[in-house]
């Protein structure tokens, strides 16, 4: 199993937290279910997503099926963070002390002057970019309200007197 398909089981609330129950100890899907305010399907989808990862193993004993946490499996991510974490002490040796610090932003561009024929074109760097750049240069806006329609005023009958019919 990947380190992705690992991380993507991991990545929903309700699985960490089935996670977390079945590392205490082996579970029936009944006693699962009841601790969520989801339905018993919805739980069995999430046991179906974790079993296929290959994080929990599904036991028939009787008529109930009882779920394990399959503990080594956890290791290839467990040492992936690890390398991830160790990073820092390698800054000593000129690498980068962590993921987001080997990323760079790109420059600010130049500003042309008045006169575009004098400006030189400026050299292509093909840079990695950051969200958080790409989010700091848009402006915020206020979130817009919906605006209420008013229907027009409605338009009175004609009066009708005796002697129009």
């Amino acid at each position: 199993m990947s380190l992705v398909d690992l991380f993507s089981a991991l990545a929903d609330p309700t699985r960490c937290r089935v996670v977390e129950m079945l590392h205490e100890r082996s579970r029936p899907v009944h006693e699962l279910a009841a601790a969520f305010d989801i339905s018993r399907p919805a739980i069995s989808r999430h046991l179906k997503v974790l079993k296929d990862a290959g994080l929990v193993v599904e036991e028939k004993t009787g008529r109930e099926n009882v779920y394990s946490l399959q503990r080594a499996q956890l290791q290839p991510m467990q040492d992936w963070l690890e390398k991830h974490r160790t990073a820092r002490a390698s800054k000593k040796a000129g690498k980068a002390k962590s993921i987001v610090d080997a990323v760079v932003v790109a420059p600010e561009p130049a500003v042309a002057s008045a006169a575009p024929e004098a400006v030189a074109p400026a050299p292509v760097v093909d840079l990695p970019i950051t969200i958080a750049a790409i989010d700091a240069d848009k402006p915020k806006r206020r979130p817009q309200l919906p605006r209420e329609v008013i229907p027009p005023p409605p338009v009175p009958a004609p009066q009708l007197s005796f002697f129009d019919l």
